[in-house]
């Protein structure tokens, strides 16, 4: 018998380096489940923007890098900071055009 939370990991939300403009673009789908943790990965030869409005530039992501945010450590399965379902994110060259590589996103979330 288990207990405590199971785990699941939600699809890949991912933009080419050629769909990615001066442009925010969505960067897949809304989230559908309550996210506890997040990995943006860029693995293209540009510096981009993760947006979670669509026009506000709220994250940095070098490039060839990525940032993880863990929104629930140390806390309760019911209490902690959590992204809610309908978050759509978006992501937009800061510079120069990227020639090669993608920028995913990958949630996981508890149930």
């Amino acid at each position: 018998m288990s207990t405590g939370l199971q785990i699941r990991f939600d699809q890949i939300r991912e933009l080419d380096f050629g769909d990615i403009s001066g442009s925010y673009a969505a960067l897949g789908l809304p989230t559908s489940k309550v996210v506890r943790i997040l990995s943006f990965n860029n693995g293209t030869d540009a510096d981009i923007y993760i947006s979670f409005d669509g026009s506000t530039d709220n994250l940095l992501i070098k490039s060839n890098s990525f940032k993880l945010f863990d929104l629930t450590t140390n806390r309760s399965p019911t209490t902690g900071l959590f992204l809610s379902i309908g978050t759509q994110m978006y992501a937009k060259l800061e510079s120069s055009a990227p020639t090669s590589g993608s920028v995913w996103l990958e949630m996981v979330y508890s149930r």
